[in-house]
């Protein structure tokens, strides 16, 4: 187990939050270290690790928050885009394994198989009700719109005297 959490009262998520610095998300930054990995082993199994890190971008365009997943081999039906809470984007999605038959002989084994699950807390900016994905080409691609910032109506006041 990891000190960084009770440093930060025990709060641990699997939520993305960028604007938090409680926020930790499934990526391990020390899994290869020497001293271990923040992420105790039994919660991963060495079968899904490499397709439960699976990679994604989050950039930011003046109207809207844009996800790109690479998910190569997956069909859309195999993908669940969900907002949870209102403000929680989840991604998640499962490749099963090829079906061995009974006269197979596998020289080497290197693609991933199980299931992912990647959640980031959207900003209060976001339109939760009008969020769009679309998959091509085994990338995923989810829109969240964003509001319009308002800006602060400013009235003169005429001074007396």
């Amino acid at each position: 187990m990891s000190i960084i959490p009770s440093i930060f009262g025990g709060r641990r998520s699997n939520i993305f939050n960028p604007f938090s610095p409680f926020s930790l998300d499934v990526w391990d930054p020390f899994q290869n270290f020497p001293m271990g990995s923040l992420v105790p082993r039994s919660e991963l199994s060495n079968e899904t690790t490499a397709f439960a890190n699976t990679r994604i971008d989050w950039k930011e365009t003046p109207e809207a928050h844009i996800f790109k997943a690479d998910l190569p081999g997956l069909k859309k039906e195999e993908v669940k885009v969900e907002v949870e809470e209102g403000q929680v984007l989840q991604i998640s999605g499962q490749r099963s394994k090829e079906k061995e038959e009974k006269n197979d002989k596998w020289h080497r084994i290197e693609r991933s198989s199980g299931q992912f699950l990647r959640r980031f807390r959207l900003p209060e900016n976001a339109k939760v009700d009008e969020v769009k994905a679309s998959m091509e080409n085994g990338v995923l691609t989810v829109t969240v719109p964003k509001e319009e910032v308002k800006k602060p109506q400013v009235k003169a006041i005429d001074i007396s005297g």
